[in-house]
């Protein structure tokens, strides 16, 4: 059986969704953030030298990286959740895929972290909200009129993607963005997702 190491408000609430999307069992080993750094516990420390979650164990096997865990998972018991590879949707596929953990992120943990700085930061605001009104736009431009990333369902890149628009609801930004805001809105309500929420406890994106 899977086991899934999860941090609370973390990006690893994305696999419990994708898990209980695909009706898997599966066990749950909870982490909680420091309250007053917001950093994950030791413990996560212990199972791998990055400390980080979401991580899975699966036949005895660590996995790390949510787009690999994601990955993993379709390959081996969602494979409706992936474009056909020999199809053009698979290469869209596999551009967002990498999109949502690397050119997304990028200015929003800026953001974060630069937050932190107070007016230390100010200079670099300008330029990081650029960043992120250029890559919110594009995920608002790609959205599919059926509300969807790349299939016309449920798949992959819809649980990864899902993430930095939850983000950019949160940030206020869904009045600019009304399809990434209808696309959370939607996700949310999916019975898999609300599981997943029951499983995983409180979720500040939610």
């Amino acid at each position: 059986m899977i086991i899934v190491h999860h941090l609370n408000n973390s990006r690893s609430q994305r696999i419990l969704w994708l898990l209980e999307e695909l009706g898997l069992e599966y066990d749950l080993k909870t982490y909680q953030r420091d309250p007053e750094t917001n950093l994950a516990p030791p413990e996560l420390l212990k199972i791998h030298q990055l400390g980080k979650s979401p991580m899975i164990e699966d036949d005895g096997r660590l996995i790390t990286e949510s787009g690999a865990i994601v990955e993993y998972i379709c390959s081996r018991y969602g494979a409706q959740m992936v474009p056909s590879a020999d199809s053009d949707d698979w290469i869209t596929h596999q551009e967002l895929m990498h999109f949502a953990e690397g050119s997304a992120m990028t200015p929003i943990l800026l953001a974060l972290y630069v937050g932190k700085l107070g007016a230390a930061g100010a200079p670099l605001g300008p330029r990081i909200e650029q960043q992120l009104d250029t890559h919110f736009n594009y995920m608002e431009a790609v959205l599919r009129p059926s509300g969807h990333f790349v299939l016309d369902d449920l798949s992959a890149v819809d649980i990864m993607m899902s993430f930095p628009a939850e983000v950019a609801v949160r940030q206020g930004r869904g009045d600019a963005h009304p399809k990434l805001a209808d696309f959370v809105e939607r996700i949310h309500a999916r019975p898999g997702f609300v599981r997943a929420l029951e499983r995983g406890g409180s979720y500040a994106f939610a």
